[in-house]
């Protein structure tokens, strides 16, 4: 087996990761969830009208900001839905496993040995808004 086999067996297996599976429900979640989808769609809608206003070349600064503010209002919606929020926990936790995936190989191809790679720490080492590493 060559070593592009053995990395496509690697990810079949990193799909049935229950990271990854739990990703993969938020993300159905999120495709079935009709206000999820509508705010979504008026998202995309206000922030065309915004860069469009934006583009315009006598710019009304007062409809930019109305425009800006809509936006903004609509994004706030959007990552505070509860199938965004799942959603986004979902994908840090994959991102986190990627990245100790890639520290890995990394090290790997600069010579160094990948037995020795740990995972990286998520700590930002502010421990007040810290569920608790111990």
């Amino acid at each position: 087996m060559d070593i592009i086999d053995q990395v496509r067996a690697l990810a079949l297996e990193l799909q049935k990761d229950q990271r990854y599976l739990v990703l993969e429900n938020a993300r159905q979640m999120n495709d079935a969830d009709e206000e999820l989808q509508q705010q979504i769609g008026e998202f995309n809608l206000a922030r065309i009208d915004l860069n469009n206003e934006i583009s315009k070349p006598e710019k009304d600064a007062d409809r930019i900001a109305e425009l800006n503010d809509k936006v903004r209002k609509i994004y706030g919606d959007i990552m505070s839905n509860e199938s965004m929020v799942a959603y986004n926990e979902a994908k840090n936790e994959v991102d986190q496993l990627m990245q100790y995936i890639n520290a890995i190989l990394v090290t790997a191809v600069n010579g160094g040995d990948p037995m020795t790679v740990e995972e990286p720490s998520s700590c930002g080492g502010d421990c007040a808004g810290c569920s608790g590493c111990h």
